[in-house]
């Protein structure tokens, strides 16, 4: 298992369903002749992608941030939608190579509730549904929250009853911030969705960032490169001009739950230039080439 030791704090990341996406519905309206010299395609335009969990060890808890597709959930048109036809999920494996269960996961961190990223907080039992993670506070935004619950014609699609209804009574929610443990901060961003947040970690003076869905894959650093599955594009663009500068002046690890290729990326003060990465192991649906 790839795992990152951040001073006091270890961070896996679990794996969870490998995926493809389309490359345009990823990158939106930036186009494939600029996008493809930084991530390579199938012959179908499909990118590698996954949900692949982040799990925080730290002053004896277990925070995970966001969960992975279960693709128990999906029947075989849905699976094809997605993009997981014939994958399976790892993720109790990740967990069980770290000694824990679900009932272990003591906080989950939800950046957003598209079914990408919350289809994990449940399992199907019988005919119905129950919380995968039974001991857990499960900690969003407000204005997320709200949202799941009153989704749109755009987002009825994402905010799946099935997602979210057995987890009601551990559902905490936040304005604008909120400091969970000394040393892990989470913040509302919007953009991605109305109520998306990221969460910015703290050791020794030291930075490093989760920016979930407003930093797609490690070619989403550029501010303008925005994905056709965000629900407020322009908020997307603003929030990257407002913590991409500062994220990058602190030297900040950026943390990926869907880039196939990288787990971590630390970047100069420029943002132009790698100066540290660590790199997923096993092999991504769409394999990498030559170009950084």
């Amino acid at each position: 298992m790839d795992q990152l030791k951040f001073h006091d704090m270890t961070i896996s990341f679990l794996k969870g369903t490998r995926m493809y996406s389309d490359g345009g519905t990823i990158f939106g309206p930036v186009p494939k002749a600029v996008w493809s010299k930084k991530i390579p395609a199938n012959e179908q335009n499909q990118i590698a992608s996954q949900t692949h969990p982040i799990l925080i060890q730290y002053q004896g808890l277990n925070i995970m941030m966001d969960t992975a597709i279960n693709p128990d959930k999906f029947d075989e048109k849905g699976a094809r939608n997605q993009g997981i036809l014939g994958e399976v999920s790892h993720f109790k494996d990740s967990l069980n190579e770290l000694d824990l269960t679900e009932e272990d996961i003591d906080i989950i961190l939800m950046s957003h509730m598209h079914s990408d990223h919350a289809n994990g907080l449940t399992t199907p039992v019988n005919d119905g549904f129950v919380s995968a993670f039974p001991n857990a506070r499960i900690i969003m935004n407000e204005i997320e929250w709200m949202e799941v619950k009153n989704p749109n014609r755009r987002t009825k699609g994402t905010y799946q009853k099935q997602n979210w209804e057995a987890v009601v009574d551990q559902v905490e929610t936040f304005g604008e911030y909120l400091e969970v443990l000394p040393g892990i901060e989470v913040f509302h961003t919007g953009g991605h969705s109305n109520g998306h947040s990221i969460v910015r970690l703290t050791q020794n003076g030291e930075i490093a960032v989760y920016m979930a869905d407003i930093v797609l894959t490690h070619a989403h650093i550029n501010p303008l490169y925005v994905g056709g599955v965000d629900d407020y594009p322009m908020d997307t663009v603003k929030a990257k001009e407002f913590w991409m500068p500062q994220l990058f002046k602190a030297n900040a690890k950026f943390l990926f739950y869907h880039d196939p290729y990288y787990c971590m990326l630390q970047f100069d003060e420029t943002g132009r230039n790698i100066v540290d990465s660590l790199k997923r192991t096993g092999e991504p649906l769409v394999l990498w080439f030559d170009k950084e």
